[in-house]
């Protein structure tokens, strides 16, 4: 055997040996996750047993002995719950008192608000589509959602926002909300890092007013001690002045979010922004705040759940929202004990749009990368 030989025997690297088995698949999760250690053995094990004392239950409750189909109260005979409560005022959760013959106008808003925000979700629908989805939704969608919703213009007759209610409400109080606080609590965060005294100092007491009281206060006011000061015959409109409310107060709490993200942008951004040239308005727009955005996207879409949320405090204002609904239905005479089926409901409803937002955010920083380096 001549050297070259030995030599390429002896260099032949061996293959790689498999992981041992308990280290991968389900078992090596398992046991990294679940049995790592004493404690979380222990925990494992609790969790376990309350899943097995409680989930039983809950599904023989809600799926096996329920009562999905029927007209009335008398279609409920099991032990289970009580579906059919759910399916017969379904519409009034929805549309509340909406005239019957215009509901088709909830349902196209509904439709249009599905066809601009559901692609968002899907990485496969082309970023310029998703783009102008999202100007679409920000821009052309609340007018038009408005003169669907109100009417009075295009032949469609008019709706008072006093027979507004169900989930529609609970969406046009949160989306206003949204679109709104977004861009006026930036506007905030900018004045209050502001090097102008006045513009300063408006805006701090501003953020300071708003952020110093609790939001049933607010309703509260816009609706029974706003009136007062208004000179007779002027009036506004109660919906108008809870989405105002609604809107200032999350403005408050939004400035603070965002100018947490611009104080966590590294002096050097803006110097480099100056180095550049850039005007104050320029650095801003392209430097600056997209990067102080995309630090605080978690604090952003936490707000816009809380503000979800929080929609349900207009029903201390005369206005039913969706639990503002199940509420009021539940105390029905015709009906039973109904009123776990209709609070599950409600769960569920906000559970869903509270999931979505999170979801997405969380799609959102992963694009972004939103990991900050300095």
């Amino acid at each position: 055997m001549s050297s070259r030989d030995s030599e390429s025997q002896v260099f032949t690297p061996r293959p790689a040996l498999p992981p041992p088995p308990r280290t991968v698949g389900l078992a090596g999760w398992a046991r990294q996750n679940l049995f790592s250690s004493i404690p979380n053995t222990l925990l494992t094990l609790l969790s376990a047993y309350l899943v097995w004392v409680l989930v039983p239950p809950v599904i023989d409750w809600a799926i096996l002995s329920a009562n999905f189909f029927g007209d009335s109260n008398d279609a409920c005979t099991g032990e289970g719950a009580c579906w059919v409560f759910i399916g017969q005022r379904l519409n009034f959760f929805i549309y509340g008192f909406y005239p019957d013959p215009e509901r088709w106008r909830v349902n196209t808003v509904f439709i249009l608000l599905a066809l601009a925000l559901v692609p968002q979700f899907f990485p496969m629908v082309p970023a310029k589509v998703r783009t102008w989805l999202g100007v679409f939704a920000l821009t052309l969608y609340p007018v038009l959602a408005a003169v669907l919703l109100m009417g009075g213009l295009f032949g469609l007759p008019f709706i008072e926002t006093s027979k507004w209610g169900g989930l529609m409400l609970t969406l046009v109080l949160s989306y206003v909300g949204i679109v709104v606080s977004l861009p006026v609590g930036t506007l905030l965060a900018l004045g209050r890092r502001s090097g102008m005294p006045i513009i300063r100092t408006i805006c701090v007491l501003f953020i300071e007013l708003w952020r110093g009281v609790p939001l049933i206060s607010v309703l509260f006011m816009a609706s029974v001690m706003l009136p007062l000061f208004l000179p007779d015959g002027v009036n506004f409109d109660k919906l108008l002045r809870a989405l105002i409310g609604i809107s200032m107060f999350w403005s408050a709490y939004m400035a603070e979010v965002v100018r947490g993200g611009l104080q966590g942008i590294p002096k050097g951004q803006y110097e480099a922004a100056a180095a550049l040239g850039l005007g104050y308005w320029k650095a801003t727009l392209l430097v600056t705040l997209p990067q102080a955005l995309k630090l605080v996207i978690p604090g952003i879409v936490n707000t816009f759940i809380a503000l979800f949320k929080d929609t349900t405090l207009v029903l201390i204002i005369g206005l039913f929202d969706i639990l503002g609904a199940v509420q009021s239905a539940i105390v029905d005479p015709a009906w039973g004990h109904v009123a776990i089926e209709g609070y599950v409901f409600a769960a569920l409803c906000f559970w869903v749009f509270c999931f979505g937002m999170s979801q997405y955010s969380q799609g959102l920083e992963r694009k972004l990368h939103t990991g900050h380096k300095r």
